[in-house]
């Protein structure tokens, strides 16, 4: 019997993430602070509504997760000068570090999951399962029709 889409992409997602809480259970981050880690890495400084979107968490959640992370000196939140709106993120040395650390182990499960691809099929993938999100995200589907 063929494994349906919906299947294999949960199994994917939820063998990975367990894969990854495994190698960094020693740091006390807990299941939503390695993706903020990880784009924080990239975009150290972003507003708060800005990493709710890109994480896909929800803003109550988002705040919940960040607390966590302040709370452990990984991260510093400071307002924007004539913006008390916003809140902007920022990683601490240690939030650094660990953010560091969070992306080479991605780095290192990505390797695993994608061993025997060519680099054409991993092109194809990303593409395919970009596709699949832009439609999922663009048709409302969590929206009542």
């Amino acid at each position: 019997m063929r494994e349906t889409l919906h299947y294999l992409l949960m199994a994917s997602h939820l063998s990975f993430q367990k894969i990854l809480m495994f190698k960094i259970k020693n740091t006390g981050l807990t299941l939503g602070q390695p993706k903020v880690l990880d784009y924080l890495r990239e975009h150290d400084g972003a507003f708060q509504k800005e990493i709710a979107v890109v994480c896909n968490i929800e803003p109550a959640t988002l705040t919940s997760v960040l607390l966590g992370m302040e709370n452990k000196n990984l991260i510093t939140r400071k307002m924007g000068e004539g913006n008390r709106r916003n809140l902007y993120v920022y990683l601490t040395d240690k939030g650094m570090m660990l953010a560091n650390r969070v992306k080479s182990e991605f780095d290192l499960i990505e390797e695993q999951a994608l061993a025997g691809f060519s680099d054409c099929e991993k092109e194809m993938l990303n593409t395919f399962l970009t596709r699949i999100n832009e439609n999922i995200n663009n048709k409302g589907m969590m929206q009542n029709e």
